[in-house]
């Protein structure tokens, strides 16, 4: 190729990217971000599993478990702000360690304790850390990545979604039916304690250690070099270009025929007022830690305002109505799954909806079955399904990054939104539990497809300085629809079932109808 573009040995990040080539650095990116991403599906899901397992230790009711399903869901709202901001300030790479540290550390803590309050507080601490390392990890590999690769790479991550969704229940299975008890019991101040570890705990404890073997093994990759531009650190940001160029050609630095990158345009505020690299402001100095929130705010009206107001708008509206049914129904589908097996079992060759399932398992649990219903295991058969649910999952999966060129990322988003609140809808008609099996698979392939598809595209939609801010305003806005989906569900699973199955539905078929509104992407380089 020309290097016509190379100005005294000057170039812009783009065609200095070009030059790095695309190979084997990148494919260890991508494998560790998607390993990431997987890693966030098992822990968003995880509490699909200690619902039915855990239900006897808590002693939870419906209302407890809509709760139990929320708190995780707050602390995502509270997160994915947070996480945003520090990493558009401080970084990516290290929030991104920072969020799966705290994240595995927390999961730790809360597999070994037997107060529902506490256990229920350290999902919340969960939710708020996991979110960062979601928000994060699509900005941060779609960053390394040349024009014509990024929006194929950034959708492979949907792949690994997927397999998250499939080794949760396999892991699920093959921990949870153990059914092991360790209890231990003392007095202290003559009151008599007791706890114990069962398998659930343990299935929660082994969900928790990639979290902490994935934060640690990101210390052998580097910063993001676009991020480090907008910093000013133009100097540090080429010497990445050179190692991916080293890694991917395996020549010498010194071959690589860029001298300098030449800074964005749009210069950091912080670099022009003090001379110095946002990232090195230290957030327990008083002077500095106003700065940063200066920036902050200035970022965040920066979102507000023409050009980008529109795309905020539509991606915050976009992410409430997907997440809001999607992740309700994802943490509920086992429990929904256990019902349906619990009903079948007692009155078999009977016919029943989702609604009437629920609203017969409500009279049980309040009478004379209640110690059944406590004390059974989980039928093996809902590890079954929730694994098919995620097989279900790996045709969109190649479909996506095979296709998208050829038929755009806007296609894909209100294709597979249009077509899941049509199968959101057909929920309440289900009459057993293989119908209720084949439409739950076909909705986790649409919505997951479509919530992969909106990260990739935010990705081109807001400019570096921006871009991990403005996915933390739309994922807070998800979260925060997802919360308010557990809650409700939690409430009217067992007294009015249709009420949240017709939200839902509604939900997605208007996110189908924004998605009609968003500028195509994948054809122009990162601002």
């Amino acid at each position: 190729m020309g290097l016509d573009f190379i100005q005294g040995g000057s170039a812009d990040y783009e065609n200095a990217l070009i030059l790095a080539g695309f190979g084997k650095f990148h494919y260890h990116l991508l494998t560790i971000c998607g390993l990431i991403y997987a890693n966030t599906a098992v822990g968003i899901t995880i509490i699909s599993f200690v619902l039915p397992s855990a239900t006897c230790d808590f002693q939870m009711t419906s209302e407890d478990k809509g709760w139990l399903t929320a708190a995780p869901m707050l602390g995502m709202v509270i997160g994915s702000y947070f996480w945003g901001c520090l990493a558009d300030t401080k970084g990516r790479r290290i929030v991104l360690i920072a969020a799966l540290l705290l994240d595995g550390f927390i999961g730790l803590l809360s597999s070994i304790t037997r107060i529902f309050g506490l256990f229920m507080l350290l999902r919340f601490i969960n939710g708020f850390a996991i979110t960062g390392a979601m928000g994060i990890c699509f900005p941060y590999l779609g960053e390394f990545q040349p024009t014509k690769y990024r929006e194929k790479v950034l959708c492979w991550m949907e792949m690994f979604w997927t397999v998250g969704i499939i080794l949760l229940p396999l892991i699920a299975w093959l921990l949870i039916p153990m059914n092991f008890r360790i209890k231990y019991e003392w007095t202290m101040a003559g009151v008599g304690l007791t706890w114990a570890f069962s398998s659930w705990n343990l299935f929660v404890a082994v969900c928790a250690l990639p979290s902490l073997i994935l934060g640690a093994s990101l210390y052998i990759f580097p910063e993001s070099p676009k991020f480090l531009i907008e910093c000013g650190e133009t100097e540090l940001a080429l010497e990445i270009v050179k190692d991916i160029y080293v890694k991917n050609s395996g020549r010498d630095r010194s071959e690589y025929p860029i001298k300098s990158l030449r800074e964005s345009e749009k210069t950091n505020s912080v670099m022009g007022t003090h001379n110095r690299s946002i990232r090195t402001l230290s957030m327990r100095k008083p002077n500095h830690l106003k700065i940063l929130f200066n920036e902050i705010w200035d970022q965040t009206k920066a979102l507000c305002k023409t050009p980008h107001l529109k795309n905020t708008i539509l991606t915050c509206f976009i992410q409430f109505g997907i997440t809001s049914s999607y992740y309700t129904l994802m943490i509920w589908f086992p429990e929904l799954f256990d019902r349906f097996e619990q009903y079948e079992t007692r009155f078999p060759d009977t016919s029943a909806s989702v609604c009437d399932v629920s609203s017969i398992v409500l009279d049980d649990v309040n009478g004379t079955l209640v110690d059944d219903f406590c004390g059974g295991t989980i039928d093996t058969s809902v590890f079954l399904h929730t694994v098919i649910i995620g097989l279900a999952c790996i045709p969109t999966s190649f479909w996506l990054p095979l296709c998208v060129h050829r038929l755009g990322a806007k296609f894909f988003l209100v294709f597979s939104l249009l077509l899941a609140g049509a199968v959101t809808v057909g929920l309440y008609f289900v009459i057993n539990s293989k119908q209720n099996l084949i439409l739950s698979c076909v909705f986790e392939a649409l919505t997951s497809m479509a919530i992969s598809t909106v990260y990739c595209v935010m990705v081109d939609l807001f400019p570096t300085n921006l871009r991990v801010m403005a996915a933390a305003l739309s994922l807070t806005f998800g979260r925060g629809g997802a919360l308010v989906g557990n809650l409700l569900f939690g409430y009217l699973i067992d007294l009015n079932c249709v009420v949240p199955i017709v939200l839902f539905s509604v939900m997605l078929f208007v996110s189908g109808a924004l998605c009609f509104f968003l500028p195509d992407t994948g054809s122009e380089a990162l601002d």
